[in-house]
């Protein structure tokens, strides 16, 4: 990122909006260039307090720091998009993100929550633990049978009149499919790039 291209305010303040993969906006806080900069070097965010009057990574008591994904200035480059993987909440409430109201919307977005959550079961495998805990206890081998049997459900499914159980059966498929990624160190958003690079290589860009 080029720091220069940026539009700075008077004060040599840009404003941060935090978001986590899953599309949820967690935070908004300020940025100096010095503070850009040490989020670029080091990974993890790090604001401006105009409290404080200093700089602060967020995390740095807390522990709940924000991973640097990617950072896009917005179409005027006087403000930030900073795309994070939050280790732990974001707000010092202890809640994910400091705006509060209803629950997120059931979208596509969702499904970075569920993985972050799925993430969490691995961290905690147990053979007599919960299912999914169990499943990841019990291996590849395990979970790769589980897909095959969801995929077969969802072809007889698919025959059928009953849109309902159709749409159960490719949820729980898509269920098994994470944990089977997840398993192999792999992530829906990493088949959603194969996605990308091979519509970009169709030519007119044309799947």
């Amino acid at each position: 990122m080029d720091i220069d291209s940026l539009r700075f305010g008077p004060d040599g303040l840009i404003p941060g909006i935090v978001q986590d993969r899953a599309g949820a906006v967690r935070m908004v806080a300020w940025l100096n260039r010095d503070a850009l900069q040490l989020t670029l070097d080091t990974g993890f965010v790090t604001f401006w307090s105009r409290s404080r009057q200093s700089l602060w990574t967020k995390g740095e008591t807390s522990g709940n720091r924000l991973k640097l994904v990617q950072i896009r200035p917005d179409c005027d480059s006087d403000a930030l998009l900073i795309l994070t993987d939050p280790e732990g909440p974001s707000c010092h409430r202890g809640t994910e993100s400091c705006f509060d109201g209803e629950p997120w919307p059931s979208d596509l977005p969702w499904l970075g929550r569920l993985e972050a959550l799925l993430k969490s079961r691995k961290a905690s495998a147990d053979p007599a633990g919960s299912y999914t805990r169990k499943l990841f206890a019990q291996g590849v081998d395990r979970i790769a049978k589980k897909v095959v049997e969801e995929a077969g459900e969802v072809v007889i499914a698919a025959k059928n009149d009953d849109r309902e159980a159709f749409l159960g059966e490719a949820a729980d498929l898509l269920f098994h499919l994470e944990l089977l990624l997840l398993e192999r160190d792999a992530s829906l958003l990493d088949v959603v790039d194969v996605l990308h690079r091979r519509h970009a290589d169709r030519s007119g860009g044309t799947a």
